[in-house]
């Protein structure tokens, strides 16, 4: 109730009767803050400046009548209590003010009891419409804080099961986030939606998690595949997908899709389906890339580093072969661009 009693109250009347007697009323009642005017065209720039909790206005004055300065209140708070203090009780002007509105009534002459209820009931729905603002505001902060948190969770789980993937090659797992690098930027240099290179981003360190069910005399083995060697080493892509299968989460949903066909080639020679050209999903195209670029140009137990200018020309010899042409031209663009910021 202390609260309610520390409200800011706006009186207009042009009749200084009227403001004096209820400025007596409501002091009497316990309220400290009141504000008046009798020229309804200060109303507006004493409503900016004081910023009230309630607005008490009488219907009819001359130049600016009560239902023009509800307009205004309701284009500045759709929500601020406003007393309408009148003798007009006709229908047109209630339909009016209540279309306009309009908090409550109170009809001229006023009864002291009744306009002290009337404001303090008013007061208490705001004071609860506030309690109730700033719990909501509470609530979603919590929920922004807990959405950021299980963001961040995800994200780490991802980068977890992208390490966990290359650990027996590629211990750092600096690999699988080399590779979601390079993908997001082809990505969006293809101008791909800003959501897709995100997603792409995120899923294509999973590309070869599928490695987790490749034995290690296989995956490791220095040189040259035998034929059953390397028919085992393919199954990496469909293990991959079995292990991302039924998900509902978008990022692995794509993760799917990219460890099942990253292996896949533009001329329809790669595996595990041989699908060609555009059949291949276009995440998957840019991975393949990718990876490639990645694998090529870092040493591993089995193989020794190509010089990045080795893996291009290599690259540009593949384009419309095992890469797709579009895909290439776009990531040529990115290796002389930042071959262009070395040098100066």
């Amino acid at each position: 109730m202390e609260e309610i009693k520390q409200a800011k109250i706006l009186i207009v009347d042009d009749q200084e009767y009227n403001v004096s007697l209820l400025e007596r009323i409501l002091r009497r009642a316990g309220f400290e803050y009141l504000y008046s005017t009798m020229d309804p065209f200060q109303a507006q720039p004493l409503f900016e400046e004081i910023k009230p909790d309630i607005v008490l206005t009488d219907l009819h004055m001359p130049g600016m009548d009560g239902m023009q300065i509800l307009q205004y209140i309701r284009s500045k708070d759709a929500i601020l209590p406003v007393l309408m203090l009148t003798a007009d009780l006709t229908p047109e002007a209630k339909k009016q003010a209540f279309q306009e509105g309009i908090s409550d009534f109170l009809t001229k002459p006023i009864d002291r009891i009744e306009l002290v209820l009337r404001i303090t009931n008013l007061l208490q729905i705001r004071l609860l419409y506030g309690q109730l603002r700033e719990q909501n505001q509470l609530l979603e902060e919590k929920v922004q804080q807990r959405t950021q948190e299980l963001q961040q969770a995800k994200h780490e789980i991802l980068n977890l099961l992208a390490k966990a993937s290359e650990y027996r090659d590629d211990e750092t797992g600096e690999h699988t986030q080399r590779v979601g690098y390079l993908s997001g930027l082809i990505a969006e240099r293809l101008n791909l939606p800003p959501a897709e290179v995100e997603l792409i981003r995120l899923a294509a360190p999973l590309h070869d998690i599928g490695k987790i069910g490749i034995p290690d005399h296989i995956l490791l083995k220095p040189g040259r595949f035998e034929a059953d060697e390397f028919e085992r080493m393919k199954t990496h892509t469909t293990i991959g997908a079995d292990i991302l299968a039924d998900s509902v989460f978008s990022t692995l949903k794509m993760a799917r899709k990219i460890a099942i066909a990253h292996h896949e080639r533009w001329d329809g020679t790669g595996y595990p389906a041989g699908i060609s050209g555009e059949d291949i999903p276009i995440e998957a195209r840019i991975v393949a890339l990718a990876d490639f670029y990645d694998a090529l140009t870092h040493e591993r137990p089995y193989k020794k580093a190509w010089t990045p200018e080795e893996t291009i020309a290599e690259i540009k010899a593949q384009r419309g072969k095992h890469f797709d042409p579009s895909v290439v031209d776009v990531f040529i663009e990115l290796f002389n661009e930042q071959l262009t910021v070395q040098q100066v």
